[in-house]
């Protein structure tokens, strides 16, 4: 499984209900789709976090890069409903940072034959 990690704040005035609300709607459309197989929010606790990162964080689980192709492609398209639910979070939110991870160790990953 690969996971598509976004961290972001909120806008001055933005509601945290509002925000998960429209995320809701948003990454719902995609795995109805078939576009993600599912998606994680949490919100920082405490302040405990790295510099830089936002206080929510959210993890996007893809099958492989080419699924999340797909999901790029499908909101790059900038058609409805997909446009205005991605409107409808991105709107929201500021300071996101993006960082793509994978499963490990990888389920082809052979043992015993490296050479480094």
């Amino acid at each position: 499984m690969n996971i598509y990690h976004i961290w972001c704040d909120l806008k001055p005035g933005v509601g945290d209900l509002t925000f998960t609300e429209k995320l809701a709607r948003y990454l719902g459309h995609l795995k109805e789709q078939g576009l993600i197989e599912g998606y994680r929010l949490t919100r920082r606790k405490l302040g405990l976090a790295p510099a830089g990162l936002g206080e929510f964080h959210l993890m996007i689980e893809v099958r492989g890069l080419a699924q999340l192709d797909t999901a790029f492609d499908h909101v790059a398209g900038r058609r409805e409903p997909v446009e205005g639910f991605h409107f409808g979070v991105n709107a929201l939110v500021t300071n996101a940072t993006f960082a793509l991870y994978r499963d490990f160790p990888d389920p082809v990953r052979h043992a015993g034959e490296e050479k480094f």
